[in-house]
């Protein structure tokens, strides 16, 4: 590593504690604390293609996840209801929003209000979208009658999931906007690790 690579790599290290932190706290918290914050995992990928871009730091991210929610099902086998052949919808699911991330990466203000609220929104439907039809396809625990049937499932969860997100998401917007030196992704955009 050269010398001027290391505060690109320390930051890119903090960034990615701090992510994967959160993603215990809050994925983690219904088994593994009595508090119960809701899932954050959505706006910190998004938030990890922001800052970390590199698909090593998704695939690490994907695999926390997945540990998490596995590791649950262990201490609480009712947190395995979801753990079925639709969860490998996840993937694409999580790749929406760290693409989003990404995309915000190569915009000349990440931060710009309409572009982060559009990525922001655009990827977290999208990923509804996505997780949902993909449990409800493949998990066979509904009748499985084609994509069109499948449609009429989990559109009740739709205010959740795109309200803790959005919730997170503007929580992070306004703490970059607060303390602009922890806004880093134009900075050192080409080398972070």
């Amino acid at each position: 590593m050269k010398q001027s690579d290391k505060p690109t790599y320390t930051k890119s290290m903090v960034m990615a504690a701090a992510i994967a932190f959160l993603m215990l706290l809050t994925r983690g918290s219904h088994a593994l604390t009595s508090v119960a914050l809701p899932d954050a995992s959505l706006a910190l990928l998004l938030i990890g293609g922001l800052y970390l871009r590199k698909t090593a730091w998704f695939a690490f991210f994907v695999v926390l996840a997945t540990v998490i929610d596995f590791g649950a099902s262990t201490i609480d086998s009712w947190y395995g209801f979801c753990l079925t052949a639709g969860y490998w919808g996840m993937l694409p699911t999580y790749a929406a929003m760290w693409l989003a991330g990404f995309w915000l990466s190569k915009q000349s203000d990440s931060l710009d209000v309409v572009k982060y609220t559009f990525a922001g929104l655009l990827a977290t439907f999208l990923a509804f979208i996505i997780s949902t039809q993909t449990y409800y396809l493949f998990s066979d625990r509904f009748p499985n009658n084609g994509i069109i049937e499948t449609m009429q499932y989990g559109w009740n969860y739709l205010p959740s999931y795109m309200g803790f997100t959005a919730m997170y998401l503007l929580a992070f917007w306004l703490l970059a906007k607060a303390f602009p030196k922890l806004h880093i992704v134009k900075t050192t955009s080409s080398n972070i690790a």
